[in-house]
Order: structure tokens, then C-alpha cells, then sequence
């Protein structure tokens, strides 16, 4: 590894009780055809064999280790020890096509004004391949109000200089889903993210500890919704569509929140869409 290269890459996986898959995850980043960088796992608490299965790894890999604090935390620790230049992102139940850090390497060569850039993606639930919809088509370039509905930026595509989170800051620890959307529309507001139409990056989907299935993730796009503007680093425009996807978030959360039983939660939110 070449700590002075200008070209090296941080690769940052954090994990959690993810033994069963974790090895696929390492194993793409290890075998990429790109050599001037380095892995950072972080442990964030596991409690299954996941300590046994690093320790086959220890010479080649970064293990730092944490009490569980959730993925924003975990994502954090390891950019802030991370050495490169860049910092690429990579969910432990994911994986990657070979050629994937050299591709985006040699984009950022190409377009030295980048940032940030991420490759299309193959998906897989459940061991099979499915079509993403058509809602969720990346777009590339300015994408803040594409990216207000739904996230269009998966962190295991990515790949973006480290001064980005000098600029934006980091991932948010109190967000245990959608800390992704949180990060990524912050970034956006002001800064292009690029499309690599090739897709190697493969992600994987359905399995029942997913983070996405075990929390509401409308409730925590609403805080980041409210969290953008109250900064009020938006344009206008930008805040006024972020104001009517808030409003639709909040009309639909908290109307399926009164249908659970949760009524007065559910009338906290219808309220917020009032104030808005």
C-alpha cells in the first residue's frame, strides 16, 4: 500500500452479525484488479463468529472494533482512521465486480472536478435477480430533487474524495435507517453525483436483518427533511420542494401511524404537515 499515492483508496465496511455473508464482501474488495489501497472493517459489536472469520484476514485488512453503535457510527470511525485519498463505501452484505475501484479511479482521472461518483448496480433479493422499477433509475449530474422521494444513491457504489465530509460532515448517528438519504441529499443540495453506467456493484436485498425492514423509514426521511431546512442552507427552490415531499411524507406517515393504534403520533405528524 502506498500511503503518499494521491490515488489511494479507503475502503470502508462496517458490520454487524453478518458472519454469513461478510466473506463475499471482503473477498470482492480484496480481489480488485486496483492495488494502491486499503480495508477498513469495523466491528460494530458483533456477537455471532464474525471475529473468527477476520482473524483469517488480519494481514491484509484494517479491524477496528466498537460497541454496537449502529452503521452511521461505524461508517464514521472507520473514515476518520481511514488513509486514502478517497473513500469508497461497501455495505457487508454487498459485494463488488473486480473492476470496480479502478473504474471510478479512473474517472475521478478523467473529471479531476469530481467529487463523487457511483456505478449502476445489479440487484438480488433473496438469491435472484430483479429489475430495479423505474423510480429507482440513478440519475447523474445535479440529482437533490430526484433524490427528495426516495434515496438513488446506494453507499456500496460510491466512491468520493475525503474532503466531501470535511464539507458536509459525516453520516448521522442518531439516524438507525436512511442515514444514506440523510447524507446524500445534504451532499446533493450543491453537489453533482456522477453516474459510471456500469454495474458493478452488486446488491444484495430481502434477507430478514436487513436494516430497511426492521424500522420506518418515512420517519426518519421526515427528520431529515425538517433537519435540511432548518439549516437553511437550501435555495428557494430547493426548499420548496423539499417542503411538498415533507408535506406527502408527513400526510402518509402519520395517517398510518393513526391506523395502527398510534394516534398520538400520528396527529404529531398531520401536524407538522400543517406547519409547513
Amino acid at each position: 500500500m502506498n500511503q503518499k499515492n494521491e490515488n489511494f483508496v479507503s475502503v470502508i465496511l462496517p458490520t454487524y452479525n453478518r458472519a454469513w455473508t461478510l466473506k463475499d464482501a471482503v473477498d470482492s474488495v480484496l480481489s480488485q484488479d486496483y492495488p494502491n489501497m486499503e480495508l477498513v472493517i469495523i466491528d460494530d459489536g458483533s456477537e455471532d463468529n464474525t471475529r473468527e472469520l477476520l482473524e483469517a484476514y488480519k494481514n491484509e485488512i484494517v479491524i477496528l472494533t466498537q460497541k454496537n453503535s449502529g452503521v452511521s457510527a461505524a461508517r464514521n470511525a472507520g473514515i476518520k482512521k481511514s488513509r486514502g485519498g478517497f473513500i469508497a463505501l461497501l455495505d457487508s452484505d454487498d459485494a463488488w465486480d473486480k473492476r470496480k475501484i479502478s473504474c471510478q479511479v479512473e474517472f475521478f482521472k478523467h473529471h479531476p472536478e469530481a467529487l463523487i461518483c457511483q456505478t449502476e448496480e445489479i440487484w438480488i433479493r433473496n438469491g435472484k435477480r430483479v429489475n430495479p422499477k423505474a423510480k429507482h433509475k440513478k440519475p447523474s449530474g445535479m440529482i437533490f430533487e430526484p433524490s427528495l422521494n426516495l434515496c438513488l444513491v446506494s453507499p456500496s457504489a460510491v466512491m468520493m474524495k475525503k474532503e466531501l465530509f470535511d464539507m458536509k460532515g459525516y453520516f448521522n448517528e442518531d439516524f438507525t435507517v436512511c442515514e444514506d438519504y440523510d447524507f446524500w441529499l445534504r451532499l446533493s443540495s450543491t453537489i453533482p453525483v456522477f453516474l459510471i453506467d456500469k454495474p458493478y456493484t452488486i446488491k444484495r436485498g430481502g434477507h430478514k436483518d436487513q436494516l430497511s425492514r426492521l424500522h420506518s423509514q418515512d420517519k426518519f426521511r421526515i427528520r431529515s427533511l425538517m433537519n435540511l431546512l432548518e439549516s437553511n442552507s437550501l435555495t428557494q427552490d430547493q426548499a420548496e420542494k423539499a417542503k411538498k415531499v415533507l408535506k406527502k411524507k408527513c400526510i402518509i406517515y402519520g395517517n398510518g401511524c393513526i391506523k395502527r393504534g398510534k394516534r398520538e403520533e400520528g396527529e404529531y405528524y398531520l401536524g407538522i404537515d400543517q406547519s409547513v
